[in-house]
């Protein structure tokens, strides 16, 4: 097998080894921002701007603008009250728990991203919902009153969504529930300039609090974190240590994602019309395991990576979370291939399948 490790080049379109050229449907640059030129330009401009990075925690004295000027604009963006930003998702997860679970019990549902975790997490094998309706008669038996509620907001590996709207309908309302959700895989990938799930049924009762943090490195092409959520919420955060000593992501990167809209706009069509001619192409009993609107095709196959290898196709397919968990492999169309590649793509899953 060819060992694709150390490489010096872009995860974009095309991967190269040995003098020979793979076409790449893995990794999570969903829109594809990493290889795109005129948004690579827009960053440039940002660093020439900003510099290279920014030396000073959010707590210095000197303090740049374009961070709070980027939490206005994502605010705004994605439907919130208010964003914390930070340089990774790893952190924004980490400082959204850490903060709100205090005097609250923490309850994790299966799968949920380790950057959500507050010790080592021993794996809950059941299903979203097994583990959810189990929840909601725990909720409703338990003497506690309030409740951290822990989950991605969609199984990317699977794949596929998670309704949160039965916590809602079937707690008892004197319960307090408190959810962070990551959405790093659905942010602006799922649905244009939103996240993937749908807050209104949870919007609308007062023991219902949402924040939803993500990675803004998947679908966003930024290496940054983002916590929203309420006003007060918020400025919460903003006060746990993890968020005032933490270095703040590139201003470069900052700048890149704040003016860069008309790519991304452009990158979200080419996106999703690559997913509608992807989907096009497959039979209806197709094993490959897939839901609406979001970029991976999961499959059982253990034998797929292997023989798309040879066919000069290059997928993901690695054991995740941990080293020994089972093997994923997964197709993953971006924004960045064209019609010829996903025919080429479909013409050799099509052939196997016969």
């Amino acid at each position: 097998m060819t060992a694709f490790q150390q490489l010096h080049q872009p995860t974009g379109r095309i991967v190269t080894k040995d003098k020979e050229e793979y076409y790449f449907f893995g990794g999570t640059a969903y829109l594809g921002l990493l290889d795109d030129p005129g948004y690579i330009e827009l960053y440039k401009q940002g660093i020439d701007t900003y510099g290279l990075n920014n030396g000073t925690s959010r707590s210095n004295n000197v303090q740049l603008g374009i961070y709070d000027d980027a939490e206005i604009v994502l605010a705004k963006r994605f439907g919130f009250a208010a964003v914390g930003l930070l340089s990774s998702g790893y952190l924004a997860a980490q400082v959204a728990v850490r903060t709100l679970s205090v005097q609250k019990e923490v309850l994790y549902a299966p799968g949920a991203h380790p950057a959500l975790w507050i010790d080592a997490m021993l794996p809950d094998r059941r299903s979203f919902e097994d583990w959810r309706d189990a929840t909601i008669a725990y909720i409703n038996a338990s003497e506690e009153t309030s409740f951290l509620i822990v989950s991605n907001t969609l199984d990317n590996l699977a794949p596929c969504y998670h309704d949160f709207a039965p916590f809602v309908e079937l707690c008892d309302s004197s319960k307090h529930l408190f959810f962070i959700l990551d959405d790093s895989h659905g942010i602006g990938v799922v649905k244009r300039d939103a996240v993937s799930v749908d807050f209104g049924l949870m919007d609308r009762h007062q023991n219902v609090e949402v924040v939803l943090v993500a990675s803004l490195a998947k679908g966003m092409g930024t290496d940054a974190g983002v916590v929203m959520g309420r006003h007060e919420v918020i400025e919460q955060i903003k006060k746990h240590p993890i968020f005032r000593g933490a270095s703040p992501p590139s201003p470069a990167a900052i700048y890149a994602l704040i003016h860069g809209e008309n790519f991304y706009q452009d990158a979200f069509n080419r996106l999703h019309d690559n997913l509608a001619s992807f989907t096009g192409f497959l039979k209806e009993n197709d094993k490959l395991a897939f839901i609406p609107d979001f970029p991976v095709f999961t499959s059982l196959d253990p034998h797929l990576y292997r023989y798309f290898l040879h066919q000069h196709i290059l997928i993901s397919s690695f054991p995740y979370p941990l080293p020994d968990s089972p093997l994923l492999n997964r197709i993953v169309i971006s924004a960045l291939h064209t019609a010829e590649d996903l025919h080429f793509l479909a013409d050799k899953y099509l052939l196997k399948s016969q």
